[in-house]
């Protein structure tokens, strides 16, 4: 499963670059989100025209849960960077538990966070 995250996501509202590998994943069904990145489209969303937009785009994904197996994943994931002093934002940390849990790629922009948790398979563009 390709977990797209919300700057992959925003820029596909956006018409932008992977909009084609984007709309080729939501019409193969292998294209999920997280609930987070969820939160963050739909906060973001300052008119209607952008609303109605980004509540089709979901309306297309699979949006997954923050359960109890991926807050053990991201809570491991947190401990193991503030202790190696490279923290990261928290949503970053509740996004990569969740595609942990379900041994799922994410698919982002964010090299600089994701990068730093060993244990998350990324796709970066």
């Amino acid at each position: 499963m390709i977990v797209a995250d919300s700057d992959v996501l925003i820029d596909f509202l956006r018409g932008r670059q992977p909009a084609a590998r984007v709309s080729a994943a939501i019409a193969a069904g292998t294209l999920a989100t997280t609930a987070i990145s969820a939160f963050e489209l739909r906060s973001g969303a300052r008119t209607t025209k952008e609303t109605a937009a980004t509540e089709g785009l979901l309306a297309g994904l699979s949006v997954l849960p923050f359960d109890a197996r991926a807050s053990e994943a991201a809570a491991e994931c947190r401990r193991k960077l503030e202790a190696e002093g490279r923290t990261i934002g928290m949503a970053d940390y509740l996004i990569a538990g969740i595609c942990i849990s379900r041994a799922a790629v994410l698919l982002t922009r964010n090299r600089r966070h994701f990068d730093r948790i060993p244990q998350l398979a990324v796709d970066f563009l």
